[in-house]
């Protein structure tokens, strides 16, 4: 009869028919002492292999994990980069808009108040010519010109 077994990685062939056999299981067990240390020798250099690919394997994925967060965050500064300067902008034609609004709005006034300056110069004149005993002898002939800066009245008395 013959029984196998399997211990610690190590397969021993048992038979127990004779005694003789299993002094000779005794001798084939040291004989296989020599072979045992180079398989464990080998085993141990497989799994030193195995363990350090482990480690790589690891830490390459954590490298990558981080690249993934650093990219994402490098993406969440470029937005808020664009957003602020996008509010700048925003800002900034608002701030020029409303410039623009208060220059034409003094310009404006600026002419008006020229505008009243000579209305009431041509008041003026008319009061006095109405007052005038010879205002059937001569005519007003009147002509303004507007300009960037100035606000030009020219009058002209016309004899007939």
């Amino acid at each position: 009869m013959r029984l196998r077994f399997c211990t610690h990685g190590h397969l021993i062939l048992l038979e127990i028919e004779d005694i003789e056999e299993i002094t000779e299981w005794k001798s084939e067990k040291q004989k296989l002492k020599k072979p045992l240390k180079k398989q464990t020798k080998a085993a141990t250099e497989i799994q030193a292999w195995w363990r350090g690919t482990l480690v790589r394997r690891t830490l390459l994925h954590a490298a990558l994990r981080a690249w993934i967060i650093q990219r994402w965050w490098r993406l969440t500064l470029d937005s808020l980069l664009q957003k602020k300067r996008k509010q700048a902008l925003f800002t900034y034609a608002n701030t020029a808009r409303a410039v623009v609004k208060i220059q034409s709005l003094v310009r404006m006034w600026r002419i008006q108040w020229r505008y009243r300056q000579v209305l009431n110069a041509i008041y003026v004149i008319q009061c006095h010519w109405q007052c005038h005993n010879c205002h059937t002898c001569a005519l007003l002939r009147g002509h303004c010109v507007v300009t960037a800066t100035h606000l030009q009245f020219h009058i002209e008395i016309i004899n007939p």
